[in-house]
């Protein structure tokens, strides 16, 4: 409860907040990580080919079939719902005290919550554009028996894809440079749920010149050395507790 109370007074001493998180924003909420013991990088999928080749783009293109089957089957979670820190970073926004997201995740599940103000690195699971003409589609399209076993594209008929960030592609620039920008004049950093080894990523928190960091994670990051406070609970458990001795209910 100690570094609870901590996380509360920081919070409310900062004028500007950005959350950083990663896989373990979203096991609360029923999405496995990719890292872990029981991680999707961990499990044996397919007989001849990796989850991460599977991930690949050069595999989508060579493969189509089998990558739509491995992305529907494993990273795409229809029923998952906002967990208690996704909401509560909702209301550190609300109350003006949270200026940004800076998620690594792609299931949509910061703006479901009803954050606004979110830079998705890795893309998002809930937008497929057409590799062709661009034109985007929700992701229940791709979901229709009609767009079995690859969808396409109603008006040009292009294969409609993930718009999420695969193996061997790049991040966008926009979305880069606005984290950083939101990074660079945060007062407060708080990295949650990202063991920080993906790169370029988990490099965006040396912008961070600010007085407080704060890590939220299971495990040892890079970082600890470096944070003002180390939490070693479960995410959503901590941000919801810190924001309800900032806002009692």
């Amino acid at each position: 409860m100690e570094k609870i109370e901590a996380l509360a007074k920081i919070l409310e001493d900062s004028k500007g907040v950005v959350f950083f998180g990663g896989a373990g924003m979203s096991t609360e909420s029923g999405i496995p990580d990719f890292r872990s013991a029981g991680g999707i990088y961990n499990q044996k999928l397919h007989r001849e080919f990796s989850p991460e080749e599977m991930a690949s783009h050069s595999f989508l293109v060579r493969h189509p079939e089998e990558f739509f089957e491995f992305y529907r089957q494993r990273m795409m979670f229809m029923d998952a719902q906002p967990n208690k820190g996704h909401r509560a970073l909702t209301t550190l926004e609300e109350h003006g005290i949270l200026k940004a997201v800076v998620t690594q995740n792609i299931d949509g599940l910061h703006q479901m919550a009803g954050t606004r103000t979110v830079y998705e690195l890795h893309g998002s699971s809930m937008k497929w554009p057409c590799m062709t003409c661009g034109k985007v589609y929700p992701m229940e399209y791709a979901l229709r028996e009609e767009n079995q076993p690859i969808p396409h594209c109603e008006a040009c008929g292009g294969v409609v894809r993930p718009g999420v960030v695969l193996y061997e592609e790049g991040l966008d620039h926009d979305t880069i440079e606005n984290a950083i920008r939101a990074i660079r004049e945060a007062d407060t950093l708080i990295v949650g749920g990202t063991s920080l080894v993906v790169y370029p990523a988990a490099g965006l928190i040396d912008y961070f010149h600010g007085r407080n960091l704060v890590l939220i994670n299971k495990t040892e990051t890079k970082a600890d050395s470096e944070a003002q406070l180390v939490i070693r609970e479960p995410i959503g458990e901590v941000l919801d507790s810190a924001v309800r001795l900032l806002f009692p209910m």
